[in-house]
């Protein structure tokens, strides 16, 4: 060993002792502050699913290759991060030596290939992920950019390390080739051999050109290890984990759908027997998310999918998905010294620690835990109202994070306690709440006209108990028994399962409201005391049936998602289509079949609790191509990435006022493919819609309509536009 090997092994040990020693107390820093969190037992079932998708999403890169370029540049980084850790190790050997290499795989031809390869493609990778972040930067002109708010220097630093790592991997080989100490030959190596005939033969230059790669890594894990909420970085750790624990793994839609029950140390809270002082009701504090949601934030990588896909943030609100997620991160790490020595409120809001307990602890982790979780600027909260009240839970956020931060379920949690504990929410939504309470639908009309939708049909609509058999009961939900639009989408289905033959029955005035508005505010207590109300009802007229007979369908996505997805957690097992999907397999079937088609061009609005939280996409994309003579034009924004129509999350019933309006936004760009006909699954979506055209003074020009209705119009051109036979005109 040459003397300048001596000095570059002495250093190499050094820098790499130190980054080791920093990067274990970090690691557990990370599993101190996750472990703060409540219980969340749900999360270890079926470990091989779990396992085969979370190998599917890291090493397919399954979400990640949604933003096709920027998911395949991401891949070749990761790989090459993940395989290139060979070449670091094998630095630690050329540092000794500059003829050393790995043994056993080190002179194989085949590892000389391939690590080039992986080199190669990954400079061209992290190459294009830097100019992507430079063009996407906040301060370009023309507006917010995704990486707004984004710890911009972290994501600089990480990309300029990956890169100089790489191009000193070249330098290294380079050198071996201009001292003649390379095993491989030009043809699985050419990139080292071309640097190599630039590089002077210099004996130490290996050992010095593997001692700066070391050092770059190792500055790299000491940065890591000082900063631990530098997503851009740990997330590389963290999503292995943060993926395997997400809440359905088996599901497409993992984290949408159904919301999680609310619950208290792990376990569904039961309204009948809890207490506010000993059970937690929603999330007051930090550290009162489950362990789960703390590694989510843990995780995050400041990537900024989410921020460009929520309709909030795209409309001017405050709500950044992101943004949100990184509060809730940075406090609960300002806050960990505070809790990690016994710290914390109980549920009376009584501090839990002695004051020996706090002696020691740091006074910025002490003012971190006196700030709420829930406050204006002047309180000093960390998460503003308007940020919790602008979520329209359309799940756009949780639909496009490439780690599976459940956005949602988070932002839901935090409503509860506001308005569970608190009674702070917008007033505006208390008459609706009140409505629910007392006349069991949001609207607060009388019960007794839940059927005044059936008048003027030509046929008789059956009433479950009246009916001696009926294959579907067709929920109609409140939108469709009392709002004027909402009722001829009502009036079309019956209309059209009567024209196929399909047996079904109403349940009339012993319907009442699903619950979903109540339960997506944060009102708890009020969905279940209407699930509950519902469960007894549907289990009396299906009793005797098994499951796969026990058949529903909706025409609203709310009660679609919520009486397939919820409520089972609390012992309705039904199978539940929303009325699209049954309409696509009676037009398939030759059941129903269009005759006159719909002309001036249809473009179809996906409602994202039909679509995105229940993957719904092609059956009223098959029905709409069934009845419109020129197909469909779709919007930029559609499937998956469709944009919110404003009124999820109980946003109906709260006024819109910072920004721009989330449905004109959709109207616009539904306007912008020229199509005379905005067809919609959803009678929240329509009435958004139908708003958006009439406040853009377009009512003349363009229509709002259910998919329903355009099929009945094929079907029965003679039908009028309220889904009722037309009046023959007098000669």
């Amino acid at each position: 060993m040459g003397s300048v090997q001596l000095v570059t092994t002495i250093l190499a040990a050094a820098i790499t002792a130190l980054a080791v020693w920093l990067a274990v107390q970090a690691v557990l820093r990370i599993v101190a502050v996750v472990r703060l969190g409540q219980p969340d037992p749900g999360r270890f079932g079926d470990p091989v699913t779990r396992t085969r998708t979370m190998l599917a999403e890291t090493a397919g890169h399954t979400r990640m290759l949604r933003w096709s370029v920027v998911g395949a540049a991401h891949w070749f980084v990761m790989v090459a991060f993940v395989v290139l850790s060979l070449l670091v190790l094998e630095a630690y050997f050329e540092v000794v030596s500059p003829t050393g290499g790995l043994p056993l795989i080190g002179g194989w031809t085949v590892y000389g290939l391939v690590t080039e390869l992986i080199a190669i493609f990954g400079v061209v990778g992290i190459v294009v992920l830097i100019a992507i972040r430079i063009r996407n930067r906040p301060s370009r002109p023309g507006g917010r950019s995704r990486f707004t708010g984004s710890t911009m220097w972290q994501g600089y630093f990480v990309e300029a390390v990956v890169l100089a790592v790489l191009i000193m991997g070249f330098l290294i080989r380079g050198f071996k080739v201009a001292t003649d100490h390379f095993e491989y030959p030009t043809w699985a190596t050419p990139v080292s051999h071309a640097v190599g005939a630039l590089l002077p033969n210099w004996e130490a230059g290996v050992s010095v050109a593997a001692l700066i790669k070391i050092m770059i890594s190792m500055t790299w894990l000491i940065v890591i290890a000082l900063n631990v909420t530098m997503g851009v970085a740990w997330h590389r750790f963290l999503a292995f984990f943060n993926i395997f624990f997400k809440r359905d793994p088996g599901r497409a839609g993992s984290g949408l759908g159904a919301l999680r029950p609310m619950t208290s140390n792990g376990k569904p809270l039961d309204f009948e027997e809890a207490d506010p002082e000993s059970d937690q009701f929603g999330v007051a504090q930090v550290e009162q998310f489950t362990w789960k949601g703390l590694l989510d934030f843990s995780t995050c990588t400041e990537c900024g999918r989410c921020q460009s896909q929520c309709p909030a943030w795209n409309t001017g609100k405050p709500l950044s998905p992101k943004l949100l997620v990184l509060s809730l991160r940075d406090h609960a790490y300002a806050k960990a010294p505070y809790l990690l020595a016994g710290g914390g409120k109980d549920l009376t809001g009584e501090e839990k620690a002695t004051a020996a307990q706090l002696a020691h602890v740091d006074v910025l982790a002490l003012a971190e835990a006196e700030k709420p979780l829930i406050g204006g600027a002047e309180e000093g909260g960390v998460i503003d109202p308007d940020v919790l009240w602008s979520c329209t839970t359309c799940g756009a956020c949780v639909e496009q994070c490439p780690v599976d931060i459940e956005h949602v379920d988070h932002i839901v949690d935090m409503r509860r306690y506001q308005v569970l504990i608190e009674s702070s929410f917008p007033s505006e939504a208390g008459v609706m709440l009140r409505n629910l309470e007392n006349k069991g639908n949001p609207w607060g009309a009388p019960q007794n006209t839940r059927e005044d939708w059936t008048k003027g049909l030509d046929f008789e609509v059956p009433r479950v108990g009246e009916a001696e058999d009926f294959e579907y009961l067709f929920w109609v939900g409140c939108a469709g028994a009392f709002e004027d639009r909402a009722k001829k989408t009502t009036r079309a289905v019956a209309t059209l399962l009567h024209e196929a033959g399909v047996s079904f029955a109403i349940l009339g005035e012993g319907e009442t409201c699903t619950g979903d508005p109540a339960r997506r505010i944060g009102n708890e207590f009020v969905f279940q005391m209407l699930a509950q109300q519902n469960v007894e009802t549907l289990n009396e007229a299906f009793d005797g049936r098994e499951k796969s007979k026990r058949k529903i369908v909706a025409t609203c996505p709310h009660c679609f998602n919520t009486l397939g997805n919820e409520y089972g957690q609390l012992g309705g097992e039904f199978e539940v289509v929303h009325h699209t999907q049954l309409l696509a397999h009676l037009v398939a079937t030759g059941k129903l079949t269009p005759v006159q088609p719909v002309d001036g061009g249809v473009t179809y609005h996906d409602p994202c609790y039909l679509g995105r939280h229940n993957r719904v996409f092609a059956p009223p994309r098959e029905v709409l191509g069934s009845a419109a003579s020129e197909g469909i034009t779709e919007m930029p924004r559609n499937s998956e990435r469709s944009f919110c129509c404003g009124a999820g999350g109980a946003r109906m019933w709260m006024e819109e006022k910072i920004g721009k309006r989330i449905n004109v936004d959709r109207v616009e760009e539904a306007m912008s493919t020229g199509a005379k006909t905005i067809a919609v699954g959803c009678p929240f979506c329509s009435t958004m819609l139908n708003d958006g055209v009439n406040g853009k003074g377009a009512g003349e020009q363009v229509e709002v309509v259910d998919v329903a209705s355009v099929l009945l119009r094929s079907v029965r051109p003679e039908q009028n536009r309220d889904g009722q036979q037309a009046e023959p005109v007098a000669g």
